[in-house]
């Protein structure tokens, strides 16, 4: 057995016992860390095991990131993985900090828009009903898409809001999302009609997420999303609870970006902030600027 089978080998083991995140951040986290087995080997490196693992190899994989030309949000993402691994076989202190490794800071979007409304899907192209109804669920609650495939909306439906358990959410990151509009409790109500049985998902049972994923992006493909990513429905819900919040108009839809806005005003604009990152399922206001701009 090759070097880097011995070492893949001893990190499928590791994964296997280990399975921490949502679907989508194991896998991601699986092909990143065969990939820098991979790497490694290439490299000359003769790691055959990953106790063996140090800094002088954390620093390769980096270094060989930025010649590919990788973004730093890319890196800093590929480096959370590590961190991950390293955690898992007691190496905490051997990933440096991001500064340390050269890596700038992320590099959040303007102020132009980013939303995707409804009206910018042709849902006569949207022949399957489940997916129709998980679009205005993204909409309404500014849901991601994984989301919107597993949630469990007789178990997420406690009255006033909804309450999004780990397992269904990106990084295991469970959180509640206030039902507010009469829109909102139509459709997660047309949602439980779809669901036969409480403890099922949005998934119908012959279907693997996987194939259902697939599904969805055809149909959203088809409705007419190529340009626009209907993750933008998230940014459409995020931008329309900060003008509820606020009572203007978020940068990216026009409104007064931050040095325009008076002391009084920007103390409310980091309240709505801080809100609306929570119900996203994020733990930064810094990521609202993606949403929201600045």
């Amino acid at each position: 057995m090759s070097i880097k089978h011995e070492l893949q080998r001893c990190l499928y083991t590791i994964l296997k016992h280990n399975r921490d995140g949502s679907f989508a951040t194991q896998e991601a986290r699986r092909k990143l860390l065969m990939k820098a087995a991979s790497d490694l080997s290439a490299g000359h490196y003769k790691l055959r095991h990953i106790n063996g693992l140090k800094q002088k190899h954390i620093r390769y994989l980096n270094e060989l990131w930025k010649t590919q030309g990788k973004g730093a949000a890319t890196i800093k993402n590929r480096n959370s993985h590590l961190r991950w691994l390293c955690q898992k076989i007691d190496k905490r202190n051997i990933v440096p900090s991001n500064d340390e490794l050269g890596i700038g800071k992320r590099q959040y979007s303007h102020n132009n828009p980013t939303a995707v409304e409804l009206s910018d899907i042709d849902f006569n192209k949207v022949t399957n009903r489940n997916i129709l109804v998980q679009i205005h669920l993204q909409r309404h609650f500014g849901l991601r898409r994984e989301e919107s495939c597993k949630i469990k909306p007789h178990l997420a439906d406690k009255g006033d809001h909804l309450d999004l358990k780990s397992s269904w959410c990106k990084g295991g990151r469970a959180r509640t999302v206030p039902i507010l509009t009469a829109e909102a409790r139509y459709w997660l109500e047309e949602a439980k009609k779809l669901v036969s049985r409480p403890e099922h998902s949005m998934i119908p049972p012959d279907k693997t997420y996987e194939q259902h994923k697939e599904l969805y992006d055809n149909q959203l493909k088809r409705a007419g999303t190529t340009d626009k990513h209907p993750h933008g429905l998230r940014h459409a819900y995020a931008q329309e609870r900060y003008e509820k919040l606020t009572g203007w108009k978020c940068p990216k839809q026009g409104g007064p970006i931050s040095k325009e806005l008076t002391a009084e005003q920007k103390q409310q604009d980091r309240i709505a902030r801080l809100e609306i990152s929570e119900h996203l399922g994020h733990s930064r206001e810094s990521v609202t600027v993606i949403y929201l701009g600045r």
